[in-house]
């Protein structure tokens, strides 16, 4: 297993949420009675990894993670986590950027409605 300097510098609540997701998803795994084997056999994966997946091991890859998902049918949701739609940072550095007002330029006559 490849090792990353990135993840000894996860902010602990990424690390909390991690630990939460695999939680999650271990639940659901166990709501669907389905075993870590089957699981693991149908996202193509051992089942040591998906044991990982289910302690929140940032060390795992971020596809495996939507494999287990997409297996538990919950794959749909990945695509809702940088929803510009919710990204409420985003959207206020691009309100900054507006204009405090907006002017004809001088060579345009301005236009009247009839």
């Amino acid at each position: 297993m490849k090792s990353s300097r990135a993840l000894p510098a996860l902010p602990s609540t990424i690390s909390r949420a991690l630990r939460k997701l695999g939680s999650d998803l271990s639940a659901a795994r166990r709501r669907r009675r389905l075993t870590q084997e089957l699981v693991a056999e149908r996202a193509l994966i051992s089942r040591a990894t998906l044991a990982r997946v289910e302690r929140g091991d940032a060390g795992v890859s971020m596809g495996i993670y939507a494999s287990v998902l997409f297996v538990l049918g919950l794959g749909e949701r990945i695509g809702d986590l940088a929803d510009p739609g919710t990204d409420e940072i985003g959207r206020g550095l691009a309100e900054e950027q507006l204009p405090k007002r907006v002017r004809l330029p001088h060579s345009q006559p301005a236009r009247t409605t009839r």
